[in-house]
Formats: C-alpha cells, sequence, structure tokens
C-alpha cells in the first residue's frame, strides 16, 4: 500500500470513528428523555460520571512512551470536561427535559456551523469551499424543519428549554476545538478517563445533594440497565471514537459530523418515543447527510478538505 492510500485509509478510519461517536451521542440525547423522568438531573449526571469512573479506571494511566502533562494540557482537559462533559450535560439534559428529541436535534442542527467557526477563529484552519458547502447543507438542510409546521410533541417547546439546547451546542463545539489541541499531546484513553474524573468532581457536590432526597429502592431494573447503558457511552465509548478520529482530520472537517447528532436523535425520537416526523423533515435531515458527503469525500489526491493555516508555532494535526 502506497503512502497516499495509507493516508486515505487513515481518513476514512477517522470518519468512521468521528461519525460513530456522533450518532451514538445523538442516541442518548434522545434516550435521556426516559432517564430524566426517573432521575433528578445531577443525581443522573453524577451516576453517570460515577460509573464511567470505575469503567475506565485503568485508562488513567500514563502510557511509559507517553508525555507528562504540562500545565497548560491540564488545563485543557478541565476545559474540555467543564463545557463538553460538565455544562454540556446540565444543559443537554435540562433542556430535553422540556422539550422534544426532535426539537433538540433540529437546534444542534448548529453544531457544524459553530464548530467551522471556532476551529478558523482558534485553531486558525483554512476552510475550503467544499466543507463550507456541506457545512451549509448540515445547517440548512435540518434548518428545514423549522419552516414545516409544528408537530404535537414540539407545540408546547418551552423557550428556556430551547436556550438551554443552544448553550449545549456551544459547549459541545467548544468540545471539538479542545478536542483537537488535546490529541496531539495525549492518548485518546487518557483523554476520556480524565475528562470523565473532572466531570465526577465537579458535578459531586449537586448529585450528593439530590441523592439524599431520592428512593433508590423505586428505579425499576430496566432504567438501572439504560442508566449502564447511557453512562458506558456517553463518557467511554463516544469520547473515546471522537479523540481517536480528531487526531487525523481537523476540527472544523471533524464539526461536519455533529450533523449525525440531531439525526440520530430525531431517529429515536420518531421510533422510540413516538414523536412526529413530516415528509418535509425526512428531506432535511437528507440534505444534512448529504453535507457529511459532500464535506468528506477526498479531493484530488486524497487530501484532507481543510487544513490548518501555517502559524509560527505550527498547528497539530
Amino acid at each position: 500500500m502506497s503512502s497516499n492510500e495509507r493516508h486515505t485509509s487513515s481518513h476514512w478510519g477517522s470518519y468512521l470513528c468521528l461519525g460513530s461517536s456522533m450518532a451514538i451521542v445523538g442516541c442518548y440525547v434522545g434516550l435521556s428523555k426516559i432517564l430524566v423522568i426517573v432521575f433528578p438531573i445531577f443525581l443522573l449526571a453524577w451516576l453517570r460520571f460515577g460509573i464511567a469512573a470505575v469503567a475506565m479506571a485503568r485508562w488513567t494511566k500514563r502510557a511509559p512512551a507517553e508525555a507528562r502533562l504540562s500545565p497548560h494540557d491540564r488545563l485543557l482537559v478541565f476545559l474540555e470536561s467543564f463545557f463538553g462533559n460538565f455544562l454540556f450535560s446540565i444543559c443537554m439534559l435540562f433542556g430535553v427535559s422540556m422539550t422534544s428529541a426532535l426539537a433538540a436535534g433540529v437546534i444542534m442542527a448548529a453544531l457544524p456551523g459553530v464548530v467551522a467557526i471556532m476551529s478558523w477563529a482558534l485553531l486558525r484552519e483554512r476552510i475550503a469551499p467544499r466543507v463550507m458547502a456541506g457545512i451549509a447543507c448540515a445547517v440548512g438542510g435540518i434548518a428545514m424543519v423549522s419552516l414545516s409546521k409544528a408537530s404535537p410533541g414540539t407545540s408546547a417547546t418551552s423557550l428556556l428549554g430551547n436556550l438551554l439546547l443552544v448553550g449545549a451546542v456551544t459547549c459541545e463545539a467548544s468540545y471539538v476545538v479542545i478536542g483537537k489541541k488535546l490529541t496531539g499531546n495525549v492518548s485518546p484513553k487518557r483523554i476520556s478517563a480524565l475528562i470523565n474524573l473532572w466531570g465526577l468532581a465537579l458535578v459531586t457536590p449537586f448529585g450528593l445533594w439530590q441523592a439524599l432526597r431520592f428512593d433508590f429502592a423505586a428505579v425499576a431494573p430496566g432504567s438501572w440497565l439504560l442508566l449502564g447503558a447511557y453512562s458506558i457511552a456517553a463518557s467511554m465509548i463516544t469520547v473515546w471514537l471522537w479523540m481517536t478520529g480528531l487526531k487525523h482530520v481537523p476540527a472544523s472537517s471533524a464539526g461536519i459530523f455533529t450533523v449525525l447528532l440531531p439525526v440520530s436523535a430525531a431517529v429515536v425520537g420518531v421510533v422510540f418515543l413516538g414523536e412526529h416526523f413530516s415528509a418535509v423533515q425526512a428531506g432535511a435531515y437528507a440534505l444534512a447527510l448529504a453535507g457529511v458527503v459532500l464535506a468528506t469525500w477526498p479531493g484530488g489526491g486524497g487530501a484532507p478538505a481543510t487544513s490548518p493555516l501555517p502559524s509560527p508555532q505550527g498547528a497539530r494535526e
């Protein structure tokens, strides 16, 4: 296999990791509507981080060949957890408790555009016209949903719930951009474990406060199983997949895959939660997926469609 073929294969493997990560995130965003009925928000977040901390205990150790975390990397790990774990979880869980999974999908459609803007402003990444066209498809396609008639599940959408989901979008975009900086120095597994531990530390005071008032015996076995799957997927599998994919893909291109989050959240809302899905909405999501294809299809020589601008310090890939 030539070096060019290996380069292209590496990018397709990264694309698969990124797409799988966001699709799983969308699924648990949708299914979290079931969990927020059973558990108080802060208790749910605390249990999630606690279960994942046990599952990822071995991932916290530094590999022999891995450099020690610099003060800058430690700050990035904290910020990655604060925005991507703590604030995202709180905004998302409170938001979906006040609205429908389909409405959450509409708002989350802003993710590719927000990620692209942040990666341009903070990482100095050049955004190629083809990637911009993909972003336009991703955002514009799902934005079509807002032009269709409101469904029964979205007629009572709370303004506060919408604002919280907008906050979740901003937090998730920050998570993408900060994660790109981290993957240059720290392994994906260790990043996943460390940011989960920070999330656990941040939410523990609030989780303990709600745990003291909660009747754990009243929780059905099925809810505990869903909580376990949610915890492993949210804190372990999706983070590892995302950080693995980010090692070889610019943040602005990776941001296109965040469109799979609202798509999968909407599918869960329709299939499992009985929410209404119109033909216009189906077409909008199809257009969004076309944006993913447009932005990730190899250009000449199999090179990625997005590349970092040169800087005095050099960009990490």
